[in-house]
């Protein structure tokens, strides 16, 4: 397969998904990005003896990647007209990569010596030994060794360096997300499968967790059941809910509102999910808000929580669209109608609920497709500070589908909300103290998590010679679909209903 110019960056660029959504093609913003990004990292790895390969592959490497997106932001940010009609600034555009201006809305926050000086760099973006990172979304595929045919398919499967079965499977996902990451503990999260197999039901699931356990580390993997009330008579459905939570061990349930006939969490429908949920003793309902089907909009959210205070919503991807741009949340009439993340604010809004009540936003996917858009990603993350507060923010990468979410977990400790967007928009700091919430003690404390497994996980060092392995062996690359095309079909597998 022909190698494109992102492939020895830290982070990936190129066209990427998770099956639920058509991605999209780099902005100029990334193209240009990726280009100071190799200009600079071939300056340096020079200057450090080493190649630039190895270099991009350094924490330098992946603050010269930082750096250089959060410059080019910058400068896009400048040249855009202002109301006057003159660009922002008379600050020409220029190639030379810098830190990113006090102006900027989201940015990367890394010292110029960072792109050069592996210490300065690791000291901003690497783990520490006891940290406790929870990733709330995490997926795999258990598919029979040599399938090319049915679900996957659609997956550029000789981009992650095997078959199908080696790159989503158990091992890969052991290595790329509790060996190889800072992920300290994982959810495995169900996908809209109803077919038999399932590649990913609470069998393959429970499965998983006994081979993370073999390693030598407990309590470091969850399960969630799949709830899927309208596929079939509802009677039957709730049965099938009672007969997974007597013989799995579940931590939550997810379910999703546009698979099989439309539902809404506030319906009569909905309410008997929620309700059999509480009666089995699972308190926690994660439910797919936002990347696609009407049906998947999160107007219900608020409802529901209100109906339901004694059950916490988790609301994956927070109703996160990638093709609408975010930006100030516009208030709760024109919020509900605006696409995105609004809605879901619109949505606790209407409902009254205040910060730090039973709705938690989780960034599957959302923080991945904003992680090229940082004045995008201040909003968001800002919009969602505000509506469900610093304790409801949850973390999730949708990994296995973007390889190895350790690229995600570095940049967001880098980021940070400009005080300028602060003072505007009244959006709160992203402090290290916030940060370390939304990446792990949010979740910990949702799921009664022993903070204490962060023990059990292998050091960081141990953690970062499996990183460099896998980068050797070429498996931590692209797992989702990287084509429009590629995308139906993989939406298409899960989701038969809307054929």
């Amino acid at each position: 397969m022909p190698r494109r110019r992102d492939d020895d960056l830290p982070l990936r660029f190129h066209p990427l998904s998770n099956g639920e959504y058509a991605p999209l093609r780099p902005s100029p913003v990334v193209d240009e990005a990726i280009r100071r990004t190799l200009d600079l990292a071939t300056t340096n790895a020079r200057r450090t003896g080493m190649s630039r390969r190895t270099f991009l592959r350094s924490a330098s490497g992946m603050a010269a990647t930082l750096t250089a997106l959060a410059a080019c932001s910058s400068d896009a940010r400048r040249s855009r007209p202002s109301a006057t009609g003159a660009p922002a600034s008379t600050a020409s555009s220029t190639t030379t990569t810098t830190t990113a201006d006090v102006g900027a809305g989201g940015t990367f926050d890394l010292p110029p010596e960072a792109t050069i000086d592996t210490e300065v760099a690791t000291s901003v973006l690497g783990g520490t030994d006891g940290e406790l990172v929870v990733d709330v979304q995490t997926h795999l595929l258990d598919l029979p060794a040599g399938t090319t045919r049915g679900f996957g398919a659609g997956f550029p499967q000789a981009d992650c360096g095997g078959t199908l079965d080696e790159c989503f499977g158990t091992d890969a996902w052991l290595d790329l997300v509790l060996g190889g990451s800072d992920t300290t503990v994982a959810v495995l999260s169900a996908i809209p499968v109803v077919a038999d197999p399932d590649p990913l039901s609470v069998e393959v699931m429970t499965r998983a967790r006994a081979q993370a356990e073999a390693l030598g580390c407990s309590d470091r993997v969850l399960l969630q059941g799949h709830a899927t009330p309208t596929l079939g008579r509802l009677d039957d459905a709730l049965d099938a809910m009672s007969a997974t939570a007597a013989e799995f061990d579940i931590a939550a349930w997810k379910a999703y509102t546009h698979e099989g006939p439309h539902w809404r969490l506030d319906d009569d429908i909905g309410t008997a999910f929620i309700g059999r949920a509480r009666d089995l003793g699972q308190r926690i309902i994660c439910v797919h808000k936002g990347l696609g089907p009407a049906a998947a909009s999160p107007a219900d959210v608020g409802p529901a929580a209100v109906a339901n205070p004694d059950m916490q919503f988790c609301i994956y991807h927070s109703g996160f669209e990638v093709r609408v741009t975010e930006g100030p949340y516009p208030g709760a009439p024109d919020g509900a109608a605006a696409g995105g993340v609004d809605r879901l604010v619109a949505s606790i809004e209407a409902a009254g609920l205040a910060p730090g009540a039973n709705v938690y936003a989780e960034l599957g996917s959302t923080w991945w497709n904003l992680i090229q858009r940082p004045d995008e990603a201040a909003h968001v993350l800002g919009k969602l500070l505000l509506a469900v507060g610093p304790d409801n923010v949850l973390w999730g990468t949708d990994s296995i589908w973007y390889g190895s979410p350790q690229g995600q977990i570095e940049a967001f400790r880098a980021f940070r909300i400009s005080p300028e967007f602060q003072d505007r928009y009244g959006y709160p700091a992203l402090t290290d103290e916030v940060k370390a919430r939304i990446l792990g003690l949010n979740a910990a404390d949702l799921y009664g998590v022993d903070r204490s497994v962060a023990a059990c996980q292998p050091s960081t060092d141990d953690r970062a010679a499996l990183r460099a392995e896998l980068d050797d062996r070429d498996v931590g690359g692209l797992h989702g679909p990287t084509t429009a095309a590629g995308a139906r079909q993989v939406f298409a597998a899960e989701h038969p209903w809307f054929g």
